[in-house]
């Protein structure tokens, strides 16, 4: 199997202290490939699911963009840090006193929309630079409150030193470093993350990912694989013709208003395609 022959996803269950960007390349160089993305990036903090795309499929980062994501992880109740979690500037000590009960209410509260301010520590861009690069150089600046839903936001394990584990299952563009911080201060109080793993993204879990170090050609999803499960539709030989130069349909073909693969008469995917507009379908990769 050649790399450069290969078009998929491959989900890598990221270590701790590794950037996104170090899997990218730990990946590119180990499988010797020439195009590898990913569909979101994971805190060096945070372990957990990654979602890569290889060869055509960078163009579809995007199919995750949408999705709701899964989390557990350890919160430290009486210190509040600038990064919002334990690998950062150490802001301030309190020893107020808290019961585990006091931390269920409010994770119950918690479930449903609120408008949650984003970290300094984030990769959110203000003016063409990153936040946390800012914050690097000192600087706090104002940030926009982002709409995001708690789906569900549960105790996993008994307060041992002023700390808990959490399960929290949320819509995306949720910082769970910021959610850590709410949740604190809705009991008047403050905490910082400890730890943190992704374990869910959209219905991909981390235990279908592969370790970096165990990670082979044979382990990237391809299209077809991925993609088995959408709709199909069976054109002639002339249509197939014009899909594989990226002609678009339209209702002459078929009426819908889902994505849909493009099939010969011997059932060889050939394109996917998605709704730009009533009756109008785009090309977005040919197989």
């Amino acid at each position: 199997m050649n790399g450069d022959d290969m078009d998929g996803f491959l989900y890598v269950d990221k270590p701790v202290g590794m950037t996104s960007h170090d899997v990218v390349a730990i990946v590119k160089k180990k499988l010797k490939l020439d195009k590898v993305g990913h569909t979101g990036t994971l805190d060096p903090f945070a372990s957990g699911l990654m979602i890569l795309c290889v060869g055509k499929a960078t163009k579809l980062a995007y199919l995750f963009s949408n999705c709701d994501k899964t989390y557990t992880g350890t919160m430290h109740f009486g210190v509040h840090y600038d990064t919002y979690d334990v690998t950062g500037k150490l802001l301030e000590i309190s020893d107020k006193h808290i019961e585990l009960h006091e931390i269920e209410n409010a994770m119950k509260s918690m479930v449903g929309t609120y408008n949650q301010l984003p970290p300094m520590y984030s990769a959110i861009k203000k003016d063409g630079q990153k936040l946390y690069e800012l914050a690097r150089k000192g600087m706090d600046i104002e940030r926009e409150k982002r709409e995001v839903h708690i789906h569900s936001f549960e105790i996993t394990s008994g307060l041992i030193d002023n700390s808990v584990n959490f399960a929290v299952s949320v819509s995306k563009g949720t910082y769970i470093r910021s959610l850590a911080v709410d949740l604190a201060e809705k009991m008047n109080h403050i905490a910082a993350l400890s730890a943190l793993k992704r374990t869910k993204v959209c219905d991909i879990s981390v235990l279908d990912a592969h370790q970096l170090d165990d990670i082979k050609l044979e382990d990237i999803m391809p299209l077809n694989t991925y993609f088995k499960g959408f709709p199909r539709v069976l054109l002639n030989d002339y249509m197939i013709n014009l899909v594989r130069n990226g002609v678009y349909l339209d209702e002459r073909q078929l009426i819908t208003e889902n994505p849909f693969i493009v099939v010969n008469e011997k059932g060889d995917f050939i394109a996917y395609y998605e709704v730009i507009e009533p009756n109008k379908y785009k090309p977005i990769i040919v197989f």
